[in-house]
């Protein structure tokens, strides 16, 4: 299967593993023209699926860079293409995510790693404060801290993190301030930094979304994220 995205043609399969049972795996696979170098598992947030824009373009950039990635859909949008995660299926997500690990290191040989989404990622962080043998390293896209307006912060679980987690935020996110992330990052006892997209919303995008904006943002996570991960 191929996507077209500024110009250049992404290649990626159609992905389903039903080894563990349910839930099952459902995404696309995507595998750099050589070696890899790490596994990745990403994810999206409450709002979408793995289809969305911006996780195709971070798929496509870190299979890029050397990296296999699995973009996968989350248990409850598997179960239905819209609306909202149930608050009572949280775990089964979680467990989704579980699943998909598994996967993708039966696939790679290197370590594994974790992305998300906001809803995504915090599902990833509350696996991984649990089981922090499944991943080597969580990427944290837009973590949503609290609700827009509200005061209620998502991080009790963030003491029990021990896995070295690298987090994106933009300066313009009504799901918490750079400031409220700084603050967040500093409960967990592992090695953690803070990639700050200015201007950026929750979606991470600065402006209108576009390809172009979607690429452009995914290259620099990867290529940061990366670099963190190396100099470790």
């Amino acid at each position: 299967m191929k996507d077209v995205m500024c110009g250049q043609a992404q290649v990626f399969e159609p992905f389903t593993d039903h080894t563990l049972g349910d839930p099952a795996v459902n995404g696309f696979l995507h595998r750099p023209a050589g070696s890899s170098r790490h596994g990745l598992v990403l994810t999206h947030g409450a709002g979408g699926n793995c289809k969305v824009p911006l996780l195709v373009a971070l798929a496509s950039a870190f299979a890029a860079e050397g990296v296999t990635v699995l973009r996968c859909d989350l248990p409850y949008r598997q179960a239905r293409p819209k609306g909202p995660p149930s608050p009572a299926r949280a775990a089964r997500d979680r467990q989704g995510l579980k699943h998909a690990l598994f996967a993708i290191r039966r696939i790679t040989t290197g370590p594994a790693i974790v992305a998300g989404h906001s809803y995504g990622g915090r599902q990833a962080s509350m696996l991984l404060a649990g089981e922090p043998e499944l991943a080597a390293a969580l990427l944290l896209l837009s973590y949503p801290l609290h609700p827009p307006g509200r005061a209620e912060l998502r991080t009790a679980h963030f003491h029990d993190l021990r896995t070295p987690t690298f987090f994106v935020h933009g300066s313009a996110d009504g799901f918490g301030s750079l400031e409220e992330i700084e603050a967040a990052r500093r409960l967990v006892a592992a090695p953690t930094a803070l990639l700050a997209v200015e201007g950026a919303r929750h979606d991470l995008y600065r402006g209108r979304p576009s390809p172009a904006a979607a690429q452009q943002t995914a290259e620099r996570i990867a290529r940061e994220f990366l670099a963190w991960m190396a100099a470790r």
